[in-house]
């Protein structure tokens, strides 16, 4: 269906367009509507289309659409949506007869790129022991304190201690104590210990999986930045090989002349 100027003032990626130059880019799009559960693209498709969610103004398929190849993904509808359809043909006509439409798209694309790039960079070189313990509940916080006390040479040698003294009380005062042979109170305590200490621990279990899974996160978005950096970094460097080959031609054909 055809596509009104008034939707697309919505649309982030065209905001800072004028209204000739939103007139000329309605007049080339298409509204889509789709279904639930309904497919849009599929990897392989080579439509060249890419779409932009008319509620959110989120957008995808224009790397494929731009670069004239096959979807790398696929794409399907959760909700019902309402998309804005755009070719490679409806970016010429509207840079052909307003040039500097390009440049408003580009500067909203460049805002998105830094804040991308922002929230990378902070995602990076967030600690991960920070997170961790701002998100801590007092019951985390608890399950942690008891498990590490519970799991030290600490609470080994105090226990050990006490039970030893408990016993050698009991016998000593023989039938006169208050849990004589074979010490039933003390065995009752100490199922009651081993019947908390038991669900503290594997809380405190469940915290330190949380705590490797938030750190393989983290690890993998630095790992991620990295790759971006070194690829940058071997493309300069492919660039600077090409240039000092063309200055050693240069050099070999200076003799010659």
């Amino acid at each position: 269906m055809p596509c009104d100027p008034e939707v697309l003032k919505h649309v982030p990626l065209f905001a800072l367009l004028d209204e000739e130059e939103m007139a000329v880019l309605a007049s080339q799009v298409e509204l889509k509507a789709f279904a639930p559960r309904q497919r849009i693209y599929k990897i392989g498709d080579s439509s060249g289309r890419a779409y932009i969610v008319v509620s959110h103004g989120e957008f995808f398929g224009f790397a494929s659409m731009l670069d004239q190849t096959p979807h790398q993904t696929d794409a399907t509808a959760i909700d019902e949506a309402i998309c804005i359809e755009v070719d490679r043909q409806d970016i010429a006509v509207l840079l052909q007869r307003k040039p500097l439409a390009g440049m408003d798209m580009l500067q909203v694309l460049g805002r998105q790129f830094h804040a991308s790039q922002q929230l990378v960079r902070l995602r990076a070189n967030r600690h991960p022991n920070e997170i961790i313990e701002e998100e801590m509940t007092f019951g985390e916080r608890v399950a942690d304190t008891v498990a590490g006390f519970g799991g030290s040479w600490t609470f080994i040698i105090s226990f050990m201690v006490t039970l030893f003294a408990y016993v050698s009380l009991s016998i000593w005062l023989g039938n006169r104590a208050w849990d004589p042979y074979p010490f039933i109170l003390l065995n009752l305590f100490l199922s009651m210990l081993a019947a908390l200490q038991a669900p503290v621990i594997m809380m405190s279990q469940n915290r330190q999986d949380t705590k490797d899974r938030l750190r393989g996160e983290l690890d993998y978005d630095v790992n991620r930045r990295s790759e971006v950096e070194i690829q940058g970094l071997a493309r300069k460097l492919n660039l600077l090989g090409e240039k000092i080959g063309d200055v050693e031609e240069l050099l070999r054909e200076k003799p010659a002349r």
